[in-house]
């Protein structure tokens, strides 16, 4: 039997107990009906895995013996901030769930002009949370050890202003450049995925105010969260860990 990985939100030292948090005891307990004395694989988001043996198991709560810790780096070389304007339905939920799988370190939900999703301040809060899970539980599934960052929504043209020394890239259906033929080398690369119907004139020109350079995936229209996926894995496999 595959051993289960569970995310621990607290930090994990070799030899002490500790229990599960209420979300992972029902994991293990309920879905999984795991009983005492069979291993889990914890990670806390320090790049470890540790080796955890059940040593108490209820209904409503899992105790567990954490022994031995080993480093267990899944990182890519290449530091991918995602910047991605919130999508309908559940294509945002889609985007970072694969993201994570393709090794992005920081996501960034952004809205600008045409952006699709009108949600107040409680219900954008809940959607967070729920972004949040599923980056956890694609971390899980994946094998990474290490958390991406999961950063407030904000503004387009704020995000765009930040810098921090990221090759900044936005995709666009008449540019010159395509991801092949940017200069090597790469190590941060901050990538804009705009809204279903695209950037405003108004927009596409701040980016460019904000030394953004503009790449061309191929000659093909995709849609927003095929272009988050294809862009990221195309950077992955010129500057990362992929291929």
């Amino acid at each position: 039997m595959r051993i289960p990985r569970i995310y621990h939100p607290k930090p994990l030292t070799a030899g002490i107990q500790t229990a599960l948090d209420e979300e992972a005891s029902n994991h293990v307990g309920r879905v999984l009906r795991m009983s005492i004395g069979q291993k889990l694989a914890l990670f806390d988001g320090s790049n470890q895995v540790f080796e955890a043996e059940i040593i108490e198991c209820t209904k409503k709560s899992v105790t567990v013996q954490i022994n031995e810790g080993i480093v267990d780096d899944k990182e890519s070389p290449l530091d991918l901030h995602l910047g991605q304007v919130l999508s309908r339905g559940e294509k945002m939920e889609f985007t970072i769930q694969k993201s994570v799988e393709l090794g992005v370190n920081m996501i960034t939900p952004l809205i600008s002009e045409r952006c699709g999703v009108k949600l107040d301040p409680s219900r954008l809060e809940k959607k967070h949370q729920q972004w949040q899970k599923i980056i956890i539980s694609a971390c899980e599934q994946c094998g990474r050890n290490t958390l991406p960052q999961l950063m407030p929504v904000m503004s387009l043209e704020k995000w765009c202003a930040q810098n921090d020394g990221s090759l900044k890239l936005n995709l666009h259906p008449r540019a010159s450049q395509s991801i092949n033929t940017l200069p090597l080398p790469v190590k941060k690369v901050r990538l804009l995925i705009g809204p279903e119907g695209g950037l405003s004139p108004e927009e596409i020109a701040m980016t460019a105010e904000h030394h953004f350079t503009d790449i061309l995936l191929g000659p093909r229209v995709l849609r927003t969260e095929t272009t988050a996926l294809t862009a990221i894995t195309a950077l992955q496999v010129r500057f990362g860990d992929l291929g």
